[in-house]
């Protein structure tokens, strides 16, 4: 327990290695990194920088004096102003050159691309996870029969996996967007205060050549290959939206897979894992409430919210920089990747123990079959020299009053009234034997192979993790 407000993000929902990855010490500690990439481009390029000073930085870029660090910061205002003083302490001989011709940008964007990057190669493999693990499911019940719905309503039959695959496709479709924008990251390097390079032309004394040259050498020292061709102060902020996009994409098929299957659980068809000392309801002993799947709609419908945040920033960016930016980023860009995390992990601890009860499904679909199979009906009648006209209205009635009669708790005697008029033409036998619910599901083992082959490649190098998630 604590006397300060801790985010539930960071307490109950994210996986360690995301908690990792956007703290401040993995921030501070990338600060250090990218100004040693600095003096050593600087020194091997001939700026008066030595190698000693280099390897002194190198030296130091995990013991940081945090309380130094906090004195400073309240004495002159400024995070990596004092965070440069606290690395000169530390390294007194290279004190003289570290942030040498750079802003603060250059360690606060750089260091943040590297983290986003970063986030986001993780919940790839996360995602990947979860498509695996759909790939299984749409697989074992590609062929099984079920009701399907439109408007929420009783439709024409589906099978278990074939609706399985419209979630996949859906994740699929993230996964794109999120290579998209790993695609499109591209590094700051050291720009200057207005992304001129002004500082530089001074230090290499006009040279371009060298100017470049240092960037690449930067860039390449985190996995990056490009820099940005033209930027202000910071990298643009229309990346963060790309980013933050992405993640609500996500959210959106999260939501949507999750909703369906709290759905399902109501009618007892599909069912989330329920582990055997779990307890769904304080009071009443016997619920099996689907609680995974409703914390993925809430933290799903808090991600999206979240994405707005990024498309409002990079549209009021004032010319070259403001700095309005700066505290929603440090607010926005960290949980909407924690929370894009909790979401992916529910996701993959769901998907890798989703239970069908088939009987159930068989049930459910047996009392609605007979009406589903009216239309199939309506042509063998009229094949035996019915009058199609005629034989829509005896259906339309017995339907009616079949229906009646269920609303009043009665089983479903559609086949039988249909049989009792001599002018249908059928028998109930007759009609029972068109009730085979193979006979309606379309294409959707075809459908559910042409899917799958399309994302099993795509998913090859998928770590298939158990998923542990706290409850």
């Amino acid at each position: 327990m604590t006397d300060r407000y801790e985010s539930p993000l960071s307490t109950r929902y994210a996986s360690d290695y995301m908690l990792r990855l956007f703290s401040s010490d993995m921030r501070y500690r990338t600060w250090r990194k990218l100004w040693v990439s600095l003096a050593k481009a600087e020194s091997r390029l001939g700026l008066p920088v030595t190698e000693e000073q280099v390897a002194e930085l190198a030296a130091h870029t995990e013991d940081i004096d945090y309380d130094l660090v906090r004195a400073r910061e309240k004495e002159v205002r400024h995070d990596v102003m004092a965070h440069v003083y606290a690395y000169g302490v530390a390294a007194p001989k290279a004190a003289g050159i570290i942030h040498l011709g750079a802003t603060s940008c250059y360690v606060t964007d750089n260091a943040d691309l590297i983290i986003y990057r970063d986030g986001l190669l993780h919940l790839k493999k996360e995602l990947k996870n979860v498509l695996a693990n759909l790939c299984d499911f749409a697989e074992k019940y590609k062929s099984l029969p079920t009701l399907g719905y439109t408007h929420y309503q009783p439709a024409q039959p589906v099978t278990v996996g074939k609706r399985a695959a419209l979630w996949l496709q859906d994740f699929l479709s993230d996964l794109k967007e999120i290579e998209f924008a790993l695609e499109n990251i591209k590094f700051l390097g050291c720009r200057g205060t207005t992304g001129t390079e002004a500082s530089f032309m001074d230090l290499f004394e006009g040279d371009e050549g060298k100017i470049d040259e240092m960037n690449r050498m930067i860039a390449a020292d985190f996995g990056f290959t490009d820099c940005f061709t033209v930027c202000g102060q910071t990298y643009p902020r229309k990346v963060d939206s790309r980013i933050l996009n992405a993640l609500s994409s996500l959210a959106q098929s999260a939501y949507r897979m999750a909703n369906d299957i709290r759905l399902l659980q109501h009618d007892r068809q599909v069912e989330e894992p329920f582990e055997k000392n779990q307890i769904g309801s304080s009071a009443m002993a016997y619920k099996r409430n689907p609680m995974r799947c409703e914390r993925i709609c809430s933290l799903s419908r808090y991600l999206m919210s979240v994405s707005a945040n990024a498309p409002m920033t990079a549209s009021v960016q004032w010319m070259e920089r403001t700095l309005d930016d700066s505290a929603n980023r440090r607010i926005s860009l960290p949980e909407g990747f924690l929370c894009a995390d909790a979401v992916l992990r529910l996701c993959a601890n769901i998907t890798d123990g989703l239970h069908v009860n088939e009987k159930i499904v068989e049930k459910t679909l047996k009392d609605y079959l007979p009406f589903i199979a009216t239309e199939n009906l309506m042509m063998e009648a009229v094949k035996k020299g019915g009058d199609r006209q005629k034989i829509h209205e005896i259906i339309r009635q017995c339907s009616m009053k079949a229906t009646a009669e269920m609303k009043e708790g009665k089983k479903c005697r559609l086949l039988s009234l249909l049989a009792e008029e001599e002018a249908f033409g059928l028998t109930e036998a007759e009609m029972t034997a068109l009730l085979d619910p193979a006979l309606y599901i379309g294409r959707c083992p075809q459908q559910v192979d042409a899917l799958l082959a399309e994302v099993r490649p795509v998913i090859a190098d998928a770590e298939r993790e158990t998923a542990e998630i706290s409850v």
